[in-house]
């Protein structure tokens, strides 16, 4: 068989070691070889001894959203094989969390992990009177963590003299350090909502970096979260 489709862009290739790598640039390649942590439904593919067990309970719960009050419900991927992973043709990312590390990630955006990486779950303050899925995952350990985001994210730095503020639809996740507050700015609600009101924004400050995607989720893309 011949054509673009079969060139060597496109086939994949056996995994060189166990663990997670980008396959491309939509798709995440986990080379399974004892147990890992996935968002259901985002399996696309597999190949080799692998069994699949729904996680009713823990991580489904942790990553519920505050718009939706529904859970992303989590599957145990446990055995050996490969398999790859998306979301929507969205764009995927790999953390790599080391010892000390804190990594906060918004559950919409979590695809797979390490089952060596532990986590709990965390509220932002204040954010019982905010939407935008406020109640985040915080993930410690060491491991990787498999992201999706809409679009290429912004990475940002955050510094003491330069608190950022973002969007609480487009926030994808922070690193430790950075202390966060809901801010409200009258003026920007006409401007940015396209009404009266306010605008409320997520203020983060302190030492760190925090990643936002450039767009914002929409009533109809939040209740498929």
């Amino acid at each position: 068989m011949k054509g673009d489709l079969f060139s060597s862009e496109h086939m994949v290739q056996p995994a060189a070691a166990p663990g997670m790598t980008i396959e491309n640039p939509k798709c995440v390649k986990y080379a399974v070889n004892g147990e890992m942590h996935a968002r259901q439904g985002a399996m696309i593919a597999y190949r080799g001894n692998l069994q699949f067990e729904r996680k009713g309970q823990g991580v489904g719960g942790m990553l519920k959203r505050a718009v939706t009050g529904e859970g992303l419900p989590l599957m145990a991927v446990r055995g050996q094989g490969e398999a790859w992973f998306a979301h929507e043709a969205q764009n995927c990312f790999i953390v790599d969390v080391e010892p000390g590390d804190e990594f906060t990630v918004n559950g919409r955006n979590v695809l797979c992990f390490d089952a060596s990486l532990s986590y709990r779950i965390a509220t932002v303050k204040g954010s019982g009177i905010a939407g935008g899925g406020l109640f985040n995952s915080v993930f410690t350990g060491q491991g990787r963590l498999g992201l999706v985001c809409d679009g290429n994210p912004l990475v940002i730095p955050v510094s003491p003299e330069y608190p950022v503020y973002v969007d609480t639809d487009a926030v994808v996740g922070w690193t430790a350090g950075l202390q966060t507050s809901l801010h409200r700015s009258q003026s920007l609600g006409s401007m940015l909502r396209g009404g009266s009101g306010e605008a409320v924004q997520l203020m983060l400050q302190g030492h760190g970096h925090v990643v936002v995607r450039p767009s914002e989720a929409t009533p109809q893309k939040a209740q498929q979260h």
